[in-house]
């Protein structure tokens, strides 16, 4: 399983940095620009992973394809209610993503949990396949955070959408960031303490 310390460092890569490139680019720019300055972090952060270890960070892939997504949405002619929101959806599409997955054989968390694992070290990304096969409790588990993260990430959008919708031009800027952190901080805590008792449990 991912080591807790793990998670802090997803999260500030994957959740702070993006968050306040957007946060700090928006004032001076156009949505557009704004998210497109969002996935600088990551781009940098992939590229310094791929020439250290040859490796792509599967969940800074995913974030950045939840970017892309969002910013073909937001210049796809959106509702004004959308555009007025001025936040973009990364969040909620990535939880769609995440539960969409779960159709699949292996779930997105299967390759978050594999990506990091292989970065550890050269084959561990092979005895975890092997574990994932022999294990149906390491694979109900991971199907579990799948949904639990797919669930949080899309009520987390729809949350901070629904509030600047409903605040009527008024900056919903600091209770949207809340929701954000909140809604974070407690899937991170959910995780690691879920973790800690599955392997309590094996």
């Amino acid at each position: 399983m991912i080591p807790s310390h793990r998670y802090v460092v997803a999260f500030v890569i994957n959740v702070v940095l993006p968050t306040a490139a957007y946060r700090a680019m928006l004032p001076h720019v156009g949505l557009a620009v704004a998210l497109l300055a969002s996935a600088l972090p990551l781009i940098a952060w992939m590229g310094v992973d791929f020439l250290r270890s040859r490796h792509v960070d599967a969940l800074s892939a995913i974030v950045l394809a939840g970017i892309a997504l969002s910013l073909l949405l937001l210049i796809s002619q959106p509702v004004a209610w959308l555009r007025a929101a001025r936040e973009p959806l990364v969040s909620g599409v990535i939880g769609v993503l995440f539960l969409c997955s779960l159709a699949l054989r292996r779930p997105l968390v299967f390759y978050l949990a594999r990506s990091t694992l292989s970065r550890e070290h050269e084959r561990r990304e092979l005895e975890f396949d092997a574990m994932w096969a022999s294990r149906p409790p390491l694979a109900r588990s991971i199907r579990l955070m799948t949904a639990v993260w797919g669930i949080g990430l899309v009520g987390e959008n729809a949350m901070r959408l629904g509030i600047a919708s409903m605040l009527d031009g008024r900056d919903p800027h600091w209770l949207s960031l809340c929701i954000r952190y909140v809604t974070y901080g407690g899937l991170m805590a959910w995780t690691v303490a879920y973790r800690r008792l599955y392997i309590k449990r094996q």
